[in-house]
């Protein structure tokens, strides 16, 4: 494959459903790339479109889904294709990790035979013997320890932080192109978090899968992304590598993330509380006119803010934001 051909190619895409209250309109006109061996990290609050993105790539949303737009793997379009050419590729050339490992896992099947199942529907030509080998290496690579014990386990007997190194064991089984991880480490305690952070870096490296991580929270993709998308109420609102969304943000909803953020680099008083984004995103049945954001913005203003839906501005390089006030905003706070 071309290297300067993105693996992945995410193009206008909108995902609309049917509700008795009207269309909600869940993503609008979303575009983004990755090429290969790149990480990518969504990130956004929640109702802001992350998850239904996954999904969407993935060809495992609800059949109401009204789906238009493009998605091309390797060059191939995704949107359109049947039911049983999507089963070919979810697994072998794409893959996804769930949130709650123990929802997604089988209570009563042995994490061995889960694994060994990920297998042989996807090389139905390999032995008993070989797949049981392959599930033994695979919770091996994600750092179970014994995994030749452990593979005779169930997932109660498992912690939190080894069903999701299951999980993404279960994900690579037949090395997929591309790895979506969606909220891998929201149920999790910080060390834990850590932790299946550093097995998806060295699953990545060792196998040269690229990664899509999504989250609501910026300091998981500052050591783990390359580049970052943030949404907001169904569209993205600034686009760039993870350094320059760090340090030279340029939208105010990212701004308002990234101040939400501990920090240890900040003495505080004990009774100072986290900052927080004023009001709550809108309801997808009634997107609000102009900047979805300007409800909630400290530096909107009406007549330019609330008319028109503000297109992506680029502020260098592959830097974009969706702001009419790009650079503006910051000037009130010097």
């Amino acid at each position: 494959m071309n290297a300067a051909i993105p693996l992945l190619e995410v193009e206008n895409l909108s995902v609309t459903f049917p509700t008795d209250a009207g269309a909600a309109r869940a993503i609008e006109n979303i575009s983004f790339s990755l090429h290969a061996g790149e990480t990518l990290g969504i990130v956004g609050e929640s109702g802001s479109g992350k998850s239904m993105t996954a999904m969407a790539i993935m060809g495992i949303l609800p059949k109401n889904a009204i789906v238009t737009g493009s998605i091309r793997l390797r060059g191939r379009e995704l949107v359109g294709l049947s039911d049983d050419d999507l089963r070919e590729i979810r697994g072998n050339d794409v893959a996804i990790v769930f949130q709650d490992a123990l929802t997604a896992l089988n209570p009563v099947v042995t994490v061995g035979d889960q694994l060994i199942e990920a297998v042989r529907v996807h090389r139905p030509e390999t032995t008993r013997e070989q797949r049981r080998a392959r599930a033994i290496e695979l919770l091996g690579l994600v750092g179970i320890p014994a995994p030749e014990k452990r593979i005779e386990r169930y997932p109660h007997e498992f912690s939190g932080g080894m069903r999701q190194r299951v999980m993404i064991a279960m994900s690579i089984a037949n090395e997929p192109d591309l790895l979506i991880a969606d909220e891998p480490t929201t149920a999790l305690d910080v060390t834990v978090q850590a932790q299946v952070l550093e097995v998806l870096r060295e699953v990545q490296q060792r196998t040269g899968t690229t990664v899509v991580v999504i989250t609501h929270d910026l300091g998981v993709v500052a050591g783990i992304a390359d580049r970052v998308v943030v949404m907001y109420a169904g569209g993205v609102v600034e686009a760039a590598d993870v350094d320059p969304l760090f340090y030279e943000t340029a939208h105010p909803y990212t701004a308002g993330l990234l101040a939400s953020l501990p920090r240890l680099d900040r003495r505080s008083s004990r009774d100072e509380r986290l900052y927080q984004i004023p009001g709550q995103p809108p309801v997808a049945t009634r997107w609000p006119e102009g900047c979805r954001f300007a409800p909630r913005c400290a530096y909107a203003v009406a007549g330019r803010c609330d008319v028109v839906v503000p297109p992506p501005v680029n502020v260098g390089g592959t830097h974009t934001a969706s702001c009419v006030r790009v650079g503006e905003w910051k000037e009130e706070l010097q």
